[in-house]
């Protein structure tokens, strides 16, 4: 199951879709099917590769100990 990011050129709202088949994506927000597709990142893990490491220190906006981009604020 392929999962999209988008942003919605209407409200501005970024999120992630699943996406079957020819289904285009809306926005839960605003129900708009402007949408900007988004480059995703994504992580491979390999055996015997060593553990992700944690963020030297805690988000500037939220504070949350894990690091930026943690929490689901915008």
């Amino acid at each position: 199951m392929p999962i999209y990011e988008y942003a919605c050129k209407e409200c501005h709202h970024e999120f992630e879709a699943l996406v079957y088949g020819s289904q285009k994506a809306v926005c839960p927000k605003c129900a708009s099917k402007k949408l900007a597709p988004k480059l995703s990142v994504f992580a491979v893990s390999a055996p015997g590769a060593a553990a992700p490491r944690r963020a030297a220190s805690p988000c500037g906006s939220c504070g949350d100990p894990r690091g930026p981009g943690s929490c689901s604020m915008n």
